[in-house]
């Protein structure tokens, strides 16, 4: 989990990870939901895939390493246990369980709930790191984070009757 000490490389790797966890909640939550449902949360795991892409790019020039196996390797066996915001899985998977998410509303007031709890969590983040560079990428999360949650905000509000 992110404390905010990390170097650089390790805010990295622990920002993929959360960001994978999310992503795999959110196409869990699809195959579980009623139909429209399930194409937003489809959609929200897409965003989710490209943020982790971003992070994959950092970290590779990072490096200078433009072997992508290796890192592939590391996506496939690195285990989420949380999500973004550092959400244990296991607390999202329970609201699937417990509530029948059939429409796109409830599956957005849910996104709003963890894409808020993650630019909350960068934006700590970002306050007490250590190192400068990890510094600049706890602000960029909280910039793509901010995108997403105006973005889910603004889906949820054209759901609404006026």
């Amino acid at each position: 989990m992110l404390t905010g000490k990390e170097d650089l490389l390790q805010a990295l790797v622990e920002a993929y990870i959360m960001e994978k966890g999310t992503q795999e909640f959110y196409t869990q939550a699809a195959a579980k939901s009623g139909e429209q449902a399930k194409k937003r949360f489809a959609a929200l795991a897409e965003w989710e895939n490209r943020h982790m892409l971003y992070i994959q790019s950092l970290y590779q020039s990072i490096l200078d390493d433009r072997e992508l196996m290796e890192f592939r390797e590391f996506s496939a066996k690195v285990s989420s246990p949380v999500a973004e915001g550092g959400i244990p899985i296991k607390d999202l998977e329970k609201k699937i369980e417990t509530f029948s998410i059939q429409n796109e509303k409830d599956a957005l007031s849910i996104a709003v709930n963890i894409e808020a709890k993650a630019y909350n969590f960068y934006q700590d983040l970002a306050k007490r790191a250590a190192d400068p560079a990890a510094k600049v990428i706890f602000e960029e999360m909280m910039a793509q984070e901010t995108k997403h949650l105006e973005e889910v905000t603004a889906m949820k509000k054209r759901l609404s009757p006026s």
